[in-house]
C-alpha cells in the first residue's frame, strides 16, 4: 500500500564551498554543527524567527572533514571533528567575543592515526567522557577525558584492529547503561561487526559478525559499509543494529548472551527501497523507528508493525517535486 509522504520542513543554504559531509544535531536538537571538505566546521543556532543562523565559523583541519560528534551537554559545549589529515580535534565553546560571537577553542588534537580519521563517536554519558574514532588503517581507538574539567588531556585507553589491511568506516555504541562496553564496527570488506571490551584480559574482542563478504553477496569493492547505528534499548530483551551497505538498509536483532552463550543474530529487514547509495541510518530515541538517507533526496523511517514486521512507515522527501506515486 501507499505510505505517507512528508514535506521538507526546513531548507537552508549551507554556506559551505564545497561539499558537506555532516550536519550533525546536538543532544536538546537546538544547535547544528556542519563541516565540509572547505575543511571549515560551522554552528548553527536559531533565531528568534526559527530560521538558523550561523553564530560561528572557524578554518578547523587542513583537509576533508568527514564527521562531527557533540558530547553530552553535561560536559559543556564539546565537539569532536574528524579529518582527512589524520587527526581529531575537540573543541570547546569560549566567551562571546566584542560583536557578540562565540568562539570555539582547540583543546585537544589526537593524532594517532596513520591515515585519514573517518569517524568518531562519543560514548554514552554513563560511561564518561570517552571517545571512539575509527580510521582508514582499519583501527579502534577509545580516548577518555579522565579530568573532565581540563579537555586538553585525553589519554589513549585502548587500541584494537577491527579490519586487518582495510578501512573501519563506522562506529556506534552500545547505548544500554547496564551492558558491557560494546561496539558495532562497519567496515570496507563490507563487514559489520561487534566487539566487547573484556574486564578480565582488559582488551576488546570479537564478539559477533552481522554482515561479512559472503553475506553480502560478494559485493565487491565499492560496497563498503557507510553507517552503522545501535538503538537504544527501552526494556527490550534483545537488541536492535542498523547499517548502511550500499544500496541496502539493514537492521539485525542481536541477543546480547552470558559468557559461552550464543545466539545467533538474526536480520529481520533488509530493503533497497532508496534505490540508491544510503549513507546514513539513525535511530530514534527510544529506538522504536529507524530514519535512513539515501542519494535518492530522501529519508525514509521505518518500523515494526504487527508481528515485529519491519516495513516502510513514510517517506520525507528532500525536492519540492510531488514524490512516485508507486511508492510502497
Amino acid at each position: 500500500g501507499r505510505h505517507h509522504i512528508m514535506r521538507v520542513f526546513q531548507r537552508f543554504p549551507t554556506q559551505h564551498s564545497d561539499l558537506v559531509h555532516d550536519v550533525s544535531y546536538d543532544f536538546y536538537g537546538k544547535r547544528i554543527a556542519t563541516c565540509s571538505s572547505d575543511h571549515i566546521i560551522k554552528i548553527w543556532d536559531q533565531d528568534l524567527t526559527g530560521q538558523w543562523v550561523v553564530s560561528s565559523q572557524w578554518n578547523a583541519h587542513s583537509g576533508s572533514i568527514w564527521k562531527l560528534a557533540w558530547a553530552h551537554p553535561e560536559f559543556g559545549q564539546v565537539i569532536a571533528s574528524c579529518s582527512f589529515d589524520r587527526t581529531v580535534c575537540i573543541w570547546e565553546e569560549g566567551e562571546e567575543d566584542d560583536k557578540g560571537n562565540k568562539k570555539w577553542i582547540e583543546r585537544a588534537r589526537l593524532v594517532d592515526s596513520r591515515e585519514s580519521m573517518v569517524d568518531i563517536k562519543f560514548a554514552p554519558r554513563h560511561m564518561g567522557l570517552k571517545l571512539a574514532t575509527c580510521s582508514a588503517d582499519g583501527m579502534v581507538r577509545i580516548y577518555e577525558a579522565i579530568d573532565v574539567m581540563n579537555l586538553a588531556h585525553w589519554p589513549l585507553l585502548e587500541e584494537f584492529e577491527a579490519h586487518r589491511g582495510g578501512v573501519a568506516n563506522c562506529i556506534s555504541w552500545n547505548p544500554a547503561p547496564f551492558d558491557r562496553s560494546m561496539l558495532v564496527v562497519g567496515s570496507s570488506e563490507p563487514s559489520v561487526k561487534i566487539w566487547e571490551f573484556n574486564e578480565t584480559y582488559r582488551k576488546w574482542t570479537h564478539v559477533e559478525t552481522l554482515a561479512s563478504v559472503s553475506g553480502v553477496e560478494r559485493l565487491g569493492p565499492d560496497h563498503r559499509v557507510h553507517d552503522v547505528c545501535w538503538a537504544p534499548n527501552m526494556g527490550r530483551t534483545y537488541h536492535l543494529i542498523a547499517a548502511a551497505i550500499k544500496d541496502t538498509v539493514r537492521i539485525w536483532k542481536v541477543k546480547i548472551m552470558p559468557d559461552n552463550q550464543r545466539v545467533p543474530p538474526e536480520e529481520i529487514l533488509c530493503r533497497k527501497d532508496h534505490q540508491s547509495e544510503v549513507w546514513r541510518v539513525e535511530w530514534n530515541v527510544t529506538g522504536t523507528t529507524l530514519a535512513s538517507s539515501g542519494d535518492d533526496g530522501k529519508v525514509r523511517l521505518w518500523k515494526a508493525s504487527l508481528g515485529d514486521r519491519w516495513a516502510p512507515l513514510s517517506v520525507i522527501s528532500g525536492e519540492d517535486d510531488t514524490p512516485d506515486a508507486h511508492e510502497s
